[in-house]
């Protein structure tokens, strides 16, 4: 959740304090310079693709180090209940807290923070974080290296917080903490029914028991009326476009990469609804657009819908398996030339239209 902490304009204002963030914590830690020895199971190796960007600690994909190692690698810090781990170099500004019953170790180019609790309230601290002020400092205290660009851990502890009386920043934190709890009831019900869709898809037009199924003969082992073609009797995939981050310009329009957005400008290439999957660099992903965009070179998007839907142009692709296309030699790259010889289904016209008015809801 990205929220904004400044300095309020009020007669409390001389309540506040702008600080070294120093004065937040007990101490600052830094991970290991090294990689341990692969372990098929044990405490988590936790590295800076185990943080999301919105703060979130990501354990699907985790590196274990032994149970004999794992003194070794916590002879500096040990992460408990409460701490804030942070990355310093190559990707920077993500943050994460440490949750009950986590056991493992930093990981390298990640660092930590004990909050004192008797100057700042954890989850205050966790959501500065993530406010322009924070990082404006963060951009002016980057150093740019041949290869990643850090932090200096030894300047650190001089960066500057705005930091109100405790009971103002737990007010503040619980006022947050309640939208974050929202947010993630609502991403909770979305994958509900996104699962729903997909279902819903394959029952249909994989299993073939859609309404009125039992009344439409099969012909050749689908419906009476569907017919197989390639896919781009179907629709047409086109290239993104280039739009440099130099000459993006503030706005709200969405600019899709291969694995979702990448930024926004004021100014749209594609008019809403869309369909937009990796190109290059990453394969596999496929994107429903409800809105105007514009698509970057990283990808393909659907440019004509000829016989389908743009929902289901959506789950069609999505169903579709990209890895075998793959053309690139050191970049995954898809080649919409190949993809478009792919055999795929094409259901009948009043099928298609009960679908988009079942689904349709769904998606809003």
């Amino acid at each position: 959740m990205a929220v904004v902490l400044e300095k309020p304009k009020a007669k409390s204002e001389t309540s506040w304090k702008r600080v070294p963030i120093k004065e937040a914590y007990i101490g600052l830690y830094d991970g290991p310079h090294a990689t341990p020895k692969p372990s098929e199971e044990g405490p988590i190796f936790l590295g800076i693709k185990n943080i999301t960007e919105d703060g979130k600690l990501d354990l699907s994909e985790i590196r274990h180090i032994s149970e004999a190692e794992y003194p070794k690698w916590t002879k500096r810090v040990t992460p408990q209940e409460g701490d804030i781990v942070f990355s310093y170099e190559a990707t920077l500004n993500r943050y994460a807290m440490i949750p009950s019953g986590f056991r493992g170790c930093l990981g390298r180019r990640m660092a930590l923070i004990r909050p004192n609790p008797e100057k700042v309230d954890t989850k205050f601290l966790f959501y500065t974080f993530f406010g322009a002020d924070w990082r404006t400092t963060i951009a002016a205290n980057t150093l740019s290296g041949s290869t990643v660009d850090r932090i200096p851990l030894t300047n650190f502890p001089n960066f500057e917080i705005n930091l109100p009386p405790l009971p103002t920043q737990q007010k503040i934190a619980a006022i947050l903490s309640a939208y974050d709890d929202l947010i993630e009831n609502n991403l909770r019900r979305i994958k509900l029914l996104e699962a729903m869709a997909q279902a819903l898809y394959r029952e249909w037009f994989v299993h073939f028991r859609y309404p009125g199924h039992a009344q439409v003969p099969l012909v050749e082992g689908i419906p009476e009326g569907w017919k197989t073609d390639r896919l781009d009797a179907a629709l047409v995939l086109q290239r993104g476009f280039d739009l440099p981050t130099k000459q993006r310009i503030a706005g709200s329009i969405p600019i899709y990469a291969a694995t979702g957005i990448n930024g926004y400008h004021d100014v749209a290439k594609v008019k809403g609804p869309g369909v937009v999957t990796g190109r290059s660099g990453s394969l596999g992903t496929v994107l429903f657009v409800d809105e105007d965009f514009w698509p970057l070179n990283t990808t393909l998007w659907v440019k004509e819908f000829k016989q389908v839907s743009p929902l289901y142009a959506y789950y069609l692709l999505s169903d579709l398996d990209f890895a075998g296309f793959n053309s690139g030699a050191a970049v995954p790259t898809l080649n919409r030339n190949d993809v478009h010889s792919l055999p795929v289904l094409i259901p009948g016209e009043d099928i298609l239209k009960s679908f988009d008015e079942v689904v349709g809801p769904i998606f809003n």
